[in-house]
């Protein structure tokens, strides 16, 4: 039962969402990006404050982070971490700009999956819709308005910042009442 679970998931209902994937974008209308972003100052490391439920993330994920490094060919070290029913889970991957020659901030990332794995979709976007002037909170989302995170430095964000990301998510057409909020220990797992 299982198999046969999978092979209709792999087979039909992947490939009809991403022949919507267009059509949600033009729907939408493409969200505005944070443009000139200093990369060596939003390295390190971002909690997860909270994000839009995902297929690739778990719905009880706890201690939700993501650490970056710059590279000295301008590409980011990109590594996700999550704490589910008290374990670790990780995924790896690499970040670059989307257009080179362009100075929004629209990132595009590949994830390292297992090679068992090819059919899994390992590059994502990464547009920062809003950062703040002091690079300590920042909203994350895309082309679509299938995937939104709101990160801080800390492992918690003050109302007032969290609903000025909430009304910039609102403002470019997410449908904010599908956040969940990520719960963050303090201190953090190490």
């Amino acid at each position: 039962m299982a198999h046969y679970l999978y092979s209709v998931l792999f087979c039909y209902v992947l490939p009809c969402i991403y022949l919507f994937l267009p059509v949600l974008q033009h729907a939408m209308g493409e969200p505005e990006v944070v443009k000139g972003v200093d990369l060596e100052r939003y390295m390190g490391r971002w909690y997860e404050i909270a994000s839009f439920p995902s297929f690739f993330q778990p719905t009880n994920g706890e201690n939700t982070r993501a650490t970056y490094i710059l590279n000295s060919n301008g590409t980011v070290d990109v590594l996700n971490e999550t704490w589910n029913n008290g374990k670790r889970e990780s995924i790896h991957g690499i970040a670059y700009k989307a257009d080179p020659n362009s100075d929004e901030a629209k990132l595009k990332v590949r994830f390292l999956v297992p090679p068992f794995l090819p059919f899994i979709p390992a590059v994502g976007d990464y547009w920062i819709l809003y950062l703040d002037q002091d690079y300590q909170f920042a909203l994350i989302g895309g082309p679509t308005e299938l995937f939104l995170w709101i990160l801080s430095r800390q492992t918690y964000l003050d109302d007032e910042s969290y609903n000025k990301l909430v009304q910039k998510a609102k403002d470019d057409g997410y449908d904010v009442t599908k956040l969940h909020k990520t719960p963050q220990s303090n201190p953090p797992p190490q």
